[in-house]
């Protein structure tokens, strides 16, 4: 598979709420970020410290989150992915829309590093 399919793939699950679709590209040593400001920002290495602290936390603290990816972009040993989150936060109630960038890099046939980048504000205005 290339590189657009290896992502590809991973956002048609995250389209059907396969989370281990979704956790199928990252490896033992891939690093997942999350952007700072953003609730769970952090560095973090392997399928499951990116299950524990992205998916369940979103999960625990959301409903109906999405992505909806408008872009993917192919640059070679990167992709990008452009699109959209939507949420309600369970605490307030409150919902959001925010842009978001996804930068996957590659090195040779597997994920690297995931980056998230992010319009944060909407989000943590939704928990307020």
């Amino acid at each position: 598979m290339s590189n657009m399919d290896v992502i590809t793939a991973h956002y048609a699950a995250s389209d059907r709420g396969d989370l281990e679709g979704m956790l199928a590209p990252i490896g033992p040593e891939t690093t997942w970020t999350e952007a700072a400001g953003f609730l769970y920002a952090g560095t973090y290495t392997g399928p499951e410290s990116v299950r524990r602290n992205v998916f369940a936390a979103i999960a625990r603290d959301w409903d109906g989150y999405t992505f909806t990816l408008s872009a993917l972009l192919d640059a070679g040993d990167t992709v990008v992915g452009i699109g959209t989150y939507q949420g309600k936060n369970r605490r307030s109630g409150k919902a959001f829309t925010a842009r978001v960038a996804h930068v996957w890099k590659f090195d040779g046939d597997r994920v690297a590093s995931f980056e998230q980048i992010v319009d944060s504000a909407p989000v943590a205005a939704a928990t307020d």
